[in-house]
């Protein structure tokens, strides 16, 4: 479990798990683009990530794609999801 929450602690990774929760596989590329971060950062963010069972990862030719982990428990899974909208609510409130 502190795996997992010092895994989501950091902002840039909460952010990348909430576009993987929002569906899909993308690549360290995609996530550089939405989320302003160099490809070593990135790369590092998703490492946490994946070390931490929350994503896994796939080689596509020269990317590396990521998604969520479809088998990571159900009590991890709604902590990650109740921590996410609760982020978006906030961000909603202080908009």
């Amino acid at each position: 479990m502190q795996d997992i929450l010092t895994a989501i602690y950091d902002p840039t990774r909460r952010a990348a798990l909430a576009l993987l929760w929002a569906g899909g596989e993308h690549c360290v590329c995609e996530l550089m683009d939405r989320l302003d971060a160099s490809q070593s950062r990135m790369s590092r963010h998703m490492k946490v990530l994946r070390d931490a069972g929350l994503v896994l990862d796939r080689r596509d030719a020269q990317w590396v794609r990521y998604r969520q982990n479809p088998d990571l428990a159900p009590e991890f899974r709604a902590v990650i999801e109740a921590i996410l909208a609760a982020e978006r609510t906030y961000e909603r409130e202080v908009a």
